[in-house]
């Protein structure tokens, strides 16, 4: 058994860019997919809008740690190789494409339906009333529930240390098996996330009151 010391403190900050960057490739993966899915479900054709429905149950009514095992064994049955990172980085697009698509969906939704009246009396087909009239809106209704989901993601990185890949909290893992310093070592991981994560929760919420005070006024 080794001390802990101030190179297992580097060994285990140096992992904070891993769960950075899987936070990163995962929302933008996600955000990809829910537009997908958020037109799919405020769309007019009624089988798109089942399949998004159904896209949506599965993964938010399955455990997140499910998915990630499934996105690292499945590419191989099919002859695949897929490493550690890649599976969470597809495991988790996944998973956030389909929080991000009922929250952008809810937030197109929200959008008055005067506004989609009045564009389509100018002529607009579906296309340029969701792009030039609905989407700016949407958009800025959206921002806070799409940042805080960005924050459950980030914790959510921490999942991903099952499949072998070493961020923030396999990273601790690692030294505490080397250390057996539990509290020491997870009470610095603990800190650590709440310093990336308390100030885009703090920001979130922020949004959510000039929303609201917007609305007022409104």
């Amino acid at each position: 058994m080794r001390s802990f010391g101030p190179n297992e403190v580097f060994y285990i900050l140096a992992a904070v860019r891993w769960t950075l960057l899987l936070s990163i490739v995962a929302f933008a993966g996600g955000s990809l997919g829910g537009v997908v899915v958020a037109l799919m479900r405020a769309g007019s054709i009624r089988a798109l809008r089942w399949i998004a429905f159904a896209y949506i149950k599965i993964f938010q009514g399955t455990p997140l740690l499910m998915q990630l095992v499934l996105a690292f064994f499945i590419p191989g049955i099919f002859g695949l190789d897929v490493d550690p990172w890649a599976a969470a980085a597809i495991g988790l697009s996944l998973h956030a494409s389909a929080f991000l698509g009922e929250i952008w969906r809810g937030a197109i939704e929200v959008v008055p339906r005067g506004q989609w009246e009045a564009s389509g009396a100018l002529g607009l087909r579906y296309w340029a009333q969701m792009r030039l009239v609905i989407a700016p809106q949407a958009i800025r209704i959206a921002i806070p529930p799409s940042v805080g989901f960005l924050v459950q993601l980030i914790k959510a990185t921490s999942l991903a240390s099952i499949i072998g890949f070493v961020e923030l909290t396999r990273a601790a893992q690692v030294i505490n098996n080397a250390t057996f310093q539990p509290f020491t070592i997870f009470g610095l991981v603990g800190l650590t996330y709440f310093i990336i994560c308390w100030p885009l929760s703090a920001y979130s919420r922020r949004m959510e009151r000039r929303l609201a005070e917007a609305s007022a006024r409104a």
